[in-house]
């Protein structure tokens, strides 16, 4: 049995009985810092459009910044092949009425909508503290390719070779596509579910390879919540004995908390629930 299909099959076995992590409910900047703080790279997690989760998040990576830890600060929201227009960005003089902060997301954002508003704050940070600011997400053009045709179509032969991904286990393809039907309210035919689980696993394995070649300074990654489950997400693409430098951290919404939910993640922590519109009303199919 080969290095690659090895840990294929440890992860295989950690997807079918996680190890049952820390379920918090003091969701504020010290607590958050002091688990930050325990590993050098910080697997952040977040409900996208939740300001509760991201101001309590950039109150504790000021702290984390203030106590002498210099990471660099990785963001799902920009997609890798902007990396270079980032740092473009941050040398330029921005233009009148603009800050630098402004510009640089300005100069990098990917078509996809983000609120940047609620991003912002982790930008000037970065920029304050002369972090680096790491483009780790796979494009959604990428993604739907990944989806349509195969890893092939995006990742080189060496990449499926390490991580075994023509012969992903069964159980991670599963996992993914519950987690995937769940997020679109049970209510996506059938048929569609394995191209989606393979995007949102494309998606994972860019963001670790993103975030790999800063573990020995630190990173801190932004990204939503299921990229962080350790169950099905970025850690089954980080090995041993990377994965002794990783934690990962959950930001859970008090109404969404199911009872399994300490089980993946490292730490979890329930947090405000953000009010907004049913995201189930307006998505067609099954009910």
């Amino acid at each position: 049995m080969n290095a690659a299909w090895r840990g294929v099959v440890l992860a295989a076995a950690l997807i079918a009985l996680p190890a049952a992590g820390e379920l918090r409910t003091d969701f504020d900047a010290a607590s958050l810092a002091q688990k930050m703080a325990q590993r050098p790279v910080v697997l952040l997690g977040e409900v996208h459009d939740n300001p509760a989760q991201h101001a309590v998040r950039a109150a504790a990576l000021r702290r984390l910044l203030e106590q002498g830890s210099r990471p660099a600060i990785a963001f799902e929201q920009f997609d890798r092949e902007r990396q270079a227009d980032i740092d473009r960005a941050r040398r330029e003089t921005p233009p009148s009425g603009k800050t630098l902060a402004e510009h640089l997301i300005d100069e990098a954002r990917p078509a996809r909508s983000w609120n940047w508003a609620l991003y912002r704050p982790f930008v000037e940070l970065a920029l304050e503290f002369d972090l680096p600011i790491v483009a780790a997400n796979l494009s959604r053009a990428d993604a739907m390719r990944v989806g349509t045709q195969g890893f092939a179509a995006v990742f080189d032969d060496a990449t499926r070779s390490r991580f075994a991904l023509d012969a992903l286990p069964p159980a991670l393809l599963a996992a993914q596509e519950r987690a995937v039907d769940d997020g679109h309210c049970r209510r996506m035919p059938a048929d569609a579910l394995p191209a989606m689980a393979r995007a949102q696993i494309a998606r994972d394995l860019a963001l670790a390879q993103a975030i790999r070649p800063h573990f020995d300074r630190g990173v801190v990654l932004l990204t939503g919540n299921g990229h962080v489950r350790t169950d099905i997400g970025i850690p089954f693409f980080v090995g041993e004995p990377e994965r002794s430098k990783v934690i990962a951290i959950g930001l859970l919404e008090r109404d969404w908390l199911e009872a399994d939910a300490a089980q993946r993640f490292d730490v979890a922590f329930v947090t405000p629930v953000q009010q907004r519109p049913d995201p189930c009303a307006a998505l067609p199919g099954k009910r």
